[in-house]
């Protein structure tokens, strides 16, 4: 199953509506185009859904041990700079930049480009519309992101205003100067 793309252009969702709207909605996962269609995303099967929790627990370790920032789930929507809310498959944002958000805008949808976002195509996925996305970050201020494509065995790495760059079956991935020593070693192209 695709996700599906709704044209909302006449009925303009305020923030506050499109919150209520997602929360009124559990059983549905929403993101939110900068020009203001919906999107629904269909749930992920049980190899993209156990590779997901695989690269969040690997995150979430790094993490605990660094203390460096918060990371977040799938589950989590961005309100962007251009106005979209996104839901990266991880995201961590440094802890200097969480703090900064008062209470009430970390209890809704952050209004805050994660540092570091992770996507992993799903066998439904449609390869240019998570290009697409990932671009997006980049120019809402992510540093640094990984598009993990399993069904092409390779993985595009995007970093703030340098070109993609693709890397056929790698191992592992660097965090780079974004996620000091953190290395994510990669094992699905061998499942």
């Amino acid at each position: 199953m695709n996700a599906l793309t709704l044209n909302l252009d006449t009925v303009n969702l305020t923030d506050d509506q499109f919150y209520e709207l997602c929360r009124r909605n559990q059983n549905f996962r929403f993101e939110r185009t900068q020009t203001g269609e919906l999107i629904v995303m269909p749930p992920v099967g049980g190899e993209s859904g156990r590779r997901e929790a695989d690269f969040i627990t690997d995150l979430g370790i790094w993490n605990r041990h660094t203390n460096l920032g918060i990371v977040f789930s799938s589950s989590t929507v961005f309100k962007l700079p251009n106005g979209a809310n996104r839901s990266p498959d991880a995201a961590w944002i440094q802890r200097q930049r969480w703090d900064a958000l008062t209470p009430i805008q970390r209890r809704k949808f952050p209004a805050i480009a994660p540092d570091f976002v992770i996507e992993l195509r799903s066998a439904t996925d449609d390869l240019q519309d998570l290009q697409d996305k990932m671009q997006e970050y980049l120019d809402n201020g992510v540093q640094l992101g990984w598009l993990i494509n399993p069904q092409d065995q390779r993985v595009e790495i995007y970093r703030f205003r340098r070109p993609v760059e693709v890397l056929n079956l790698p191992s592992d991935l660097s965090g780079e100067d974004t996620l000091p020593e953190f290395v994510l070693k990669l094992n699905l192209f061998s499942d």
